[in-house]
């Protein structure tokens, strides 16, 4: 098997997001919406029931259509909260619905939701040099900072290490450890 960040070693679906997804520089508002569902999801989760449930998310939160989203009502909620094929907690649907009105207000100020959150790394993907799993850090001063703003604009779920979470899965933060063959050094240009 090739190099690869040992978490993404333990399954094929780990393995595809790891190769096709998972620090590579995003700039679609309905992706980056997806994934900052996603990760509000997985809080106190693993990200491989997330994975598996992916899908049924997509489904259930009409194809991460950010508008569509916004516009959930009580009687919405209360379907999503029957669906066995994604996570049902109330918290972290509510706070989705929220968030999805909160996305919207900062694409209407800024002109997109991704050149608000990309403004943070001036636009320019962070590329670390980890060695090891344990070098990561679950959060760091910038995710701080971007949770901060997040919650005085009246985001839910989304902490520090929530935050960072969405950084790696949109390439905000390039964390391929160097060994990696997802790490930009091992990258042909």
């Amino acid at each position: 098997m090739e190099n690869r960040c040992e978490w993404a070693q333990k399954n094929e679906l780990m393995c595809k997001y790891h190769d096709e997804e998972w620090g590579k520089p995003l700039h679609d508002d309905q992706k980056i919406f997806e994934f900052l569902i996603l990760e509000g999801m997985q809080a106190g989760l693993s990200w491989l029931t997330v994975l598996k449930k992916r899908e049924a998310f997509r489904l259930a939160y009409e194809g991460f259509d950010v508008a569509k989203v916004a516009l959930f009502d009580e009687c919405k909620m209360e379907e999503l909260m029957t669906n066995a094929g994604i996570i049902r907690n109330r918290l972290k649907i509510q706070a989705s619905i929220n968030n999805a009105i909160r996305f919207l207000e900062v694409a209407e100020e800024f002109g997109s939701f991704d050149r608000y959150i990309w403004s943070f790394v001036n636009g320019c993907p962070i590329i670390n040099q980890w060695e090891k799993i344990t070098d990561l850090p679950a959060k760091t001063d910038l995710s701080d900072e971007i949770s901060a703003d997040l919650k005085q604009r009246g985001f839910k779920f989304v902490g520090s290490t929530i935050v960072y979470a969405h950084m790696q899965a949109t390439g905000m933060v390039n964390n391929h450890l160097i060994h990696c063959l997802c790490h930009p050094q091992h990258r042909i240009i």
